[in-house]
């Protein structure tokens, strides 16, 4: 009997149990995937806790991305056969060994990438293309600013950016997150928190403004990056785990800046062709291993508290793995 780590209420990661749970037999349209791998993000654990934007219904087994192999189809799927590797998103069913999933939203892992990989890439790399491309319209040559820049996003921030030939000076609060970020591609890094941070980043792109912050922080960071900006420069909103900051709306009108927000999830309902495409680009990015997430720790499904919590600390230079076997 497979395994899931299953919530019954919101609440902190050792609410949740390890049980017996085998969600059955597809239903039309849907695949049965044995998980292999899974990702787990500051936004899941923040799910798991009954602290998001919405609460999906009881009970709760959390993540939101895996990757896996087919074990069975559903009546009506085409394209997929048994054996078949696979990866995707859900809200929710990701921490287990089984798992049924719409097949739209299922996709082949492509040749040559491992499934490891594969759980880990997608969300990430589309919310930085997203944020970059669709929302800052980036043009090479650029400067861009990233705030935790060696979380999740930020780092896919980096490897986008450089691959759309920005200038990339990455913020990062400690030496090993900031040896991370060179690692991923980052032109040069400041050191969060510092008291001369401006003057470090004004350093840093030889003294000229920024073009871009790619903001995956908020706090106390945002207003201090969005100072940062030249004539039209774009400060991209794309999360705010560090608190939601309150910015002057003079700041924008003197620097002829602006704040742009980033959802993706909006996007992909107001806009599911400019998503789509956006997907399409990032898979064939990742396939050429021109972009790549880095990992910062695996755990099997019997820490998933220990997982969890790592990945709601924030402190990790780089992704939370876990891996079923």
């Amino acid at each position: 009997m497979p395994f899931a780590v299953i919530g019954h209420e919101f609440g902190p990661p050792e609410s949740y149990r390890l049980v017996q749970h085998d969600p059955g037999a597809p239903a039309a349209g849907q695949l049965r995937v044995a998980i292999k791998a899974a990702g787990i993000s500051y936004v899941d654990v923040l799910t798991a806790r009954g602290e998001y934007q919405f609460k999906p219904p009881l009970p709760f087994i959390p993540g939101s991305e895996y990757a896996g192999v087919v074990e069975a189809l559903g009546e009506g799927v085409t394209g997929f056969a048994i054996g078949d590797r696979v990866y995707g998103t859900a809200m929710g069913g990701i921490l287990a060994e089984i798992g049924l999933f719409a097949a739209s939203n299922v996709h082949h892992v492509p040749s040559g990438m491992d499934l490891e990989t594969a759980a880990i890439f997608s969300v990430n790399y589309l919310t930085a293309w997203h944020a970059l491309i669709d929302r800052a319209r980036a043009r090479a040559g650029e400067t861009l600013l990233v705030l935790g820049a060696a979380g999740g996003t930020g780092f896919a921030a980096i490897q986008v950016g450089k691959h759309l030939g920005l200038r990339v000076v990455a913020s990062a609060s400690s030496e090993e997150k900031r040896a991370a970020a060179l690692a991923g591609g980052a032109d040069a890094t400041v050191v969060t928190g510092a008291g001369d941070w401006r003057d470090q980043v004004k350093t840093a792109n030889s003294g000229k403004p920024i073009d871009i912050v790619f903001d995956g922080v908020g706090g106390e960071a945002t207003e201090l990056a969005f100072r940062t900006l030249g004539y039209d420069g774009r400060h991209l909103v794309v999360g705010f785990p560090a608190g939601i900051p309150a910015l002057k709306t003079n700041l924008a009108l003197l620097k002829s800046a602006s704040l742009v927000g980033v959802h993706v999830r909006h996007a992909g309902m107001e806009r599911p062709d400019l998503l789509a495409e956006g997907g399409r680009q990032v898979k064939e990015l990742a396939a050429q291993g021109v972009i790549r997430p880095a990992i910062a720790a695996r755990y099997g499904i019997a820490d998933y508290a220990r997982a969890m919590n790592e990945a709601f600390s924030g402190k990790a230079a780089g992704r939370i793995l876990m891996v079923m076997d």
